[in-house]
């Protein structure tokens, strides 16, 4: 799952844009169509048929859908999970967070499936 991120509908399309100009396998959810509004439990279920580890935003939802799906044995994308706070969405913290991210895809450290991690 390295390598592959699917960011959640908080992020903009910028944001992914620009970590494909950098040479990564980035989509933003609200790129594709039927892709903003989608339920959670779908945007994950998206996120393990692609592969792809999930960024979001949407903590207390994605903890409960990730414990319940590793309980009952089923698939699980790994979740990165970052913050308004930490990384508003300014022109300025956009810019920290595509360096940060592109740090993490550049050196395959994105969660594996199952996994968790925070942006820091």
């Amino acid at each position: 799952m390295n390598g592959r991120l699917l960011l959640d509908e908080m992020f903009p399309p910028p944001l992914a844009e620009s970590l494909r100009e950098r040479g990564h396998d980035v989509v933003a959810l609200v790129e594709r169509p039927g892709g903003p509004g989608l339920p959670d439990s779908q945007v994950l279920d998206l996120a393990v048929a692609e592969r792809r580890c999930l960024l979001t935003e949407n903590v207390r939802d994605f903890e409960i859908l990730r414990a319940r799906r590793l309980h009952d044995g089923h698939p699980c994308a790994g979740l990165l999970y970052s913050g308004p706070h930490r990384f508003p969405r300014t022109k300025t913290a956009i810019g920290r967070l595509i360096a940060v991210l592109d740090g993490l895809l550049s050196e395959e450290r994105l969660p594996a499936s199952g996994q968790v991690d925070w942006l820091v």
